[in-house]
């Protein structure tokens, strides 16, 4: 696909428009330059012309027996002149793909990783109504979809108050898996690769965490949730898990604590004794994710594990004492049915877990799933309906939403939702999509995320992404978050 841009550079938003209909094409972006040939296949022409009384705009779609072109007018003196004229030549793109392709998008033109974000900024500056007809009339937003987002946002309000200026959370990076998923694009190896690694990891590990501790100690910080995520924590053995939750305790101070998590994942990695050491650290959150209850789309995946596993692991858990289970699924998983998704959705909630995560499987192009196969992702409608299904069953059985985001190149272009009986959300999923409040992260891969309080004001601090990488250069990860206490000074801060 190529697009060819006339008097302006909107480049980042038209080209995310064309993804949402094409998303594994490869599109081509031209500013102000190159002759359109009629021979390509397919292209796109969006014009802008300034005029005295305000800019001209028009768009051109040509594909196949497909020609048409629409056009609009942008007067001079409409608020927020040039994100206007953005937003119109978005929209006259997007009614060129919706008749060419014969469907609509229920996320309509919004495009962004957090849309109840974007939301709650519109609310806070048009008021309640005026955000929810700006998401229906101008970004068109179906009325599913606008309704979950509003619903999403009104939980998150209560869990967001929660936070201070003086907050954060603490992510630790456990970046090691049984196996490789073959949905999965994650820094992440498996032990067979990396065993070796292992207890090198964990010992440098532990320095940060220790270094960590020390500085949110000066800086008066309040730790309010911990999230041990991956990769697969439980890849590693209870003697390790133990000591990394030793450093923790020792490092930092608990006693504000609100929330611990761990990410158990995999299910072939769950035991009793690794429950029983996460238990005794204090976590009381953890998550055993089978993502499909249906073996054979385990098997088409490269998820190593079985059914039963599943079931086997989640009765560990609750004999272990945890009351906080969150369980993973994905929608539209190769070789996955709506009827299997009901399926699968019957086995979930026979075992009400306390939370539960609904994604939509996104075609990353790490990931086997495309390195191997190039699926059809014409084929949409059966991912569609099981996010549909998951809307409608899990509010019935008491659950609501409290955290949403999207990714790009979804099947059916939807959404991750997470659901959780009342009570039982996880604030650092919450935290993290909304970038309420800092983000001290450790480990391979990991990224700190640091708020200036009171703003939306970010940076971030990336440590080395691979395992190997990470154990040379633990030195110069200490020497990245040296620059902690200069943000907070610089931004005024005082614990």
């Amino acid at each position: 696909m190529h697009l060819y841009l006339q008097g302006h550079d909107f480049h980042f938003e038209l080209e995310n428009v064309t993804r949402l209909f094409l998303p594994l094409e490869k599109i081509t972006t031209h500013c102000d330059e190159g002759v359109i040939e009629d021979t390509q296949e397919w292209y796109a022409v969006c014009r802008v012309q300034d005029e005295p009384q305000g800019a001209q705009l028009s768009c051109r779609l040509h594909a196949a027996d497909f020609d048409e072109q629409t056009e609009a007018f942008v007067a001079a003196d409409t608020p927020d002149f040039r994100d206007a004229c953005e937003l119109e030549l978005c929209t006259l793109l997007y009614g060129l793909l919706t008749r060419f392709l014969g469907f609509t998008q229920t996320w309509g033109l919004v495009t962004g990783v957090r849309p109840v974000k974007l939301l709650r900024r519109l609310r806070r500056e048009l008021g309640e109504q005026q955000a929810l007809m700006y998401y229906r009339d101008k970004l068109l937003v179906s009325e599913e979809k606008l309704r979950l987002c509003a619903d999403t946002l009104a939980v998150e309000d209560t869990l967001l108050a929660l936070s201070r200026p003086e907050s954060f959370s603490l992510y630790v990076s456990i970046p090691f898996c049984p196996t490789r998923c073959d949905y999965c694009s994650f820094v992440s190896q498996t032990v067979v690769q990396a065993k070796k690694l292992i207890p090198t990891y964990v010992d440098r590990l532990c320095r940060e965490i220790a270094y960590t501790g020390a500085m949110a100690r000066e800086l008066g910080l309040r730790l309010e949730t911990i999230y041990f995520g991956g990769g697969t924590p439980t890849t590693l053995s209870p003697e390790e898990l133990t000591k990394l939750f030793g450093a923790v305790e020792q490092n930092f101070d608990l006693s504000h604590l609100r929330e611990y998590t761990v990410e158990a994942g995999r299910p072939d990695t769950v035991t009793a004794d690794k429950l029983a050491a996460i238990r005794a650290a204090g976590v009381g959150r953890v998550s055993i994710n089978p993502q499909t209850l249906q073996p054979s789309v385990l098997a088409g995946i490269g998820r190593r594990h079985t059914v039963e596993q599943f079931y086997d692991a989640f009765e560990l858990a609750r004999r272990a004492g945890f009351t906080n289970i969150n369980t993973d699924l994905i929608a539209g998983l190769p070789g996955d049915t709506y009827d299997g998704f009901c399926e699968t959705m019957d086995g979930i909630l026979s075992l009400a877990p306390e939370n539960v995560t609904v994604h939509t499987l996104s075609m990353k192009r790490a990931s086997n799933i495309m390195l191997q196969r190039r699926p059809d992702y014409r084929v949409q409608e059966d991912a569609v309906r099981m996010v549909a299904l998951s809307a409608q069953r899990l509010p019935q059985a008491g659950y609501r939403p409290y955290y949403l985001y999207r990714q790009s190149r979804t099947v059916g272009n939807q959404e991750n939702v997470g659901w959780a009986k009342p009570g039982c959300e996880c604030l650092y999923n919450v935290y993290i999509m909304d970038e309420t409040h800092t983000i001290l992260a450790c480990g391979a891969g990991a990224v700190s995320k640091l708020k200036k309080p009171n703003s939306d004001y970010l940076e971030r601090i990336f440590n080395y992404k691979f395992p190997y990488e990470y154990n040379d250069g633990i030195e110069e990860m200490l020497a990245r978050k040296a620059t902690v206490p200069s943000f907070y000074e610089k931004h005024g801060f005082q614990g």
